[in-house]
């Protein structure tokens, strides 16, 4: 069945943890966004939802550090974050074992993936499951792409892995949602904390929602660290929801620079033919 949803969104930790020393007002539209993608999500009627986020070496270090992975299991824990720090409650998050299997078997048609049967969710999946999945009542499949430590995934097989995470969907019955979540521009865990570039985000944005294949491969990550630091490297998760839209013209619904929460805070979807 063709992909039903395909949108991405923000993750950063105090976007959560420090709800209260953000402007209201700023701080209420963002959350106002999220409760407007939450809508578009449900009234698509997803049987799962596949979170491609960037892993914050919760369950992988630079001793096994796949380029991309997916979780294969009935459920998964999280936050791995001390939830008063992080402003999430510890939950149990269902999976489906059984159909990630199957989709993970129909992704290895195009790429070479990893694959997971325990994985503990931090804050790059658990953020937006809070908004998106508040009752935590939608089977997730958990997927990664390496953007911590070198050597990152080249940009354009994030593009593959997002044309086979299309396939997929496609393959099967189920109804399949895709949520992609990272940055875009932020310095996390450096004396630069809390730094954004609102025109690099503003131009990547455009860049996205036209779904032009190439200025959204046009980076190179040198230029991506200086211009929107180590956290800009989380494109890639933005970019495979890109490919995996096949095209579709996107909306941005919320972007604003939200300092204590420490990145450029985006909301946005496609609009998917059939969907």
């Amino acid at each position: 069945m063709p992909l039903v949803f395909a949108g991405v969104c923000s993750h950063a930790p105090g976007i959560t943890g420090r709800a209260d020393q953000a402007d209201p007002a700023v701080r209420n539209a963002f959350y106002d966004a999220f409760g407007t993608m939450r809508a578009s999500l449900e009234a698509a009627r997803p049987d799962a939802v596949v979170v491609v986020a960037a892993e914050h070496f919760a369950n992988f270090f630079m001793d096994n550090m796949p380029s991309l992975a997916l979780g294969m299991a009935d459920r998964y824990d999280g936050p791995i974050e001390d939830p008063a720090w992080l402003g999430i409650d510890r939950v149990q998050v269902p999976g489906d074992r059984d159909l990630s299997q199957r989709f993970i078997t129909e992704v290895m048609q195009g790429s070479d993936v990893a694959y997971a049967e325990e994985w503990r969710f931090d804050h790059g999946i658990m953020v937006p499951l809070h908004f998106l999945t508040p009752r935590y009542d939608l089977p997730v499949i958990p997927a990664n792409i390496n953007c911590q430590g070198p050597p990152l995934l080249p940009l354009h097989r994030a593009w593959a892995f997002g044309e086979s995470l299309r396939a997929a969907a496609d393959a099967l019955p189920e109804r399949i949602a895709l949520v992609g979540t990272g940055g875009i521009s932020h310095w996390p865990a450096t004396p630069d904390s809390g730094k954004i570039n609102e025109p690099w985000d503003r131009d990547f944005l455009d860049r996205w929602a036209a779904n032009d294949r190439d200025r959204l491969l046009d980076y190179d990550d040198l230029a991506v660290y200086a211009e929107a630091g180590q956290g800009g490297f989380e494109i890639r998760t933005f970019l495979a929801v890109s490919a995996a839209a096949r095209g579709a013209r996107g909306t941005v619904h919320f972007y604003a620079p939200i300092p204590i929460f420490a990145v450029g805070c985006t909301i946005a979807t496609y609009a998917l033919a059939g969907g």
